[in-house]
């Protein structure tokens, strides 16, 4: 059994993989400030709730987008495995050729999530991850990574609307009845879930057009099945793609 943990401005989901098979998921919430010693803790709860054997646990493999936790996840992994997790980032191999300006720059996520949608499915693709930022991936027919864009994301801009618009409230993400709505609550959904797939749409067709052919569109993130449905583009909804892009990731670091 491998442990996958994709550690995002939000929530760190922790996957449990025996094989290609996803046994266990959870997650939890990010703390940047948090000790070794606090992760330690809570990783070991989550061992005992789901009676887990640490000695089960062949390895472990990583992504993180929060700088100040890049060393604290992995030394809480050590304390409860003893093992060395494999961290994605420079220096290890993921058989995905990057072709940005600065292929250092490129998130770990993204980088997960585009070695599990080019082992996946058809090239080119397009890939949509909807969480703390709406990111986009492109890759091409060869399965090359071009770029994307990152983009405001949907809980993220809803949090800066309710704070800055004193009689704008929290809602729940659920698609109104119509577009045109007759109450703010309403209102506020129809811009974010039909906004945010008309966005998704727009986006497709700026790629595919820079493209110069049709390709393959992937969402995922948090929210992501709840926007898909909106979209008038062809969707594939993968709610476990970066668990499945570090797994793949794992196997070929593996000693």
């Amino acid at each position: 059994m491998i442990l996958a943990i994709d550690i995002g401005n939000t929530n760190i989901v922790l996957g449990f993989l025996e094989g290609e098979e996803l046994i266990h998921e959870c997650r939890l919430t990010t703390a940047a400030d948090a000790s070794a010693d606090e992760y330690a803790i809570q990783f070991k709860s989550i061992f005992e709730i789901f009676k887990i054997n640490v000695e089960d646990i062949e390895g472990s493999v990583l992504s993180s987008v929060v700088p100040p936790l890049n060393r604290t996840i992995p030394k809480a992994i050590m304390m409860i495995t003893g093992k060395k997790p494999v961290v994605v980032g420079p220096g290890v191999k993921t058989g995905l050729n990057i072709k940005i300006n600065n292929p250092a720059e490129l998130g770990a996520d993204m980088v997960a999530g585009a070695v599990a949608s080019v082992a996946k499915y058809p090239c080119p693709q397009i890939v949509f991850d909807l969480g703390t930022a709406t990111t986009a991936s492109v890759i091409d027919r060869n399965g090359c990574f071009l770029g994307g864009s990152i983009i405001c994301g949907v809980k993220t801009g809803l949090n800066a609307l309710s704070q800055s618009a004193a009689q704008l409230p929290q809602i729940e993400i659920v698609a109104p009845p119509t577009a045109i709505c007759t109450n703010t609550i309403d209102s506020m959904r129809s811009g974010t879930v039909f906004g945010t797939a008309a966005m998704l749409d727009g986006m497709v067709k700026r790629f595919e057009s820079e493209l110069g052919e049709k390709a393959t569109v992937i969402v995922t993130g948090g929210i992501g099945g709840v926007i898909a449905g909106y979209c008038e583009s062809e969707v594939i909804v993968d709610k476990r793609l970066l668990i499945d892009g570090l797994r793949i990731i794992y196997d070929k670091n593996k000693c």
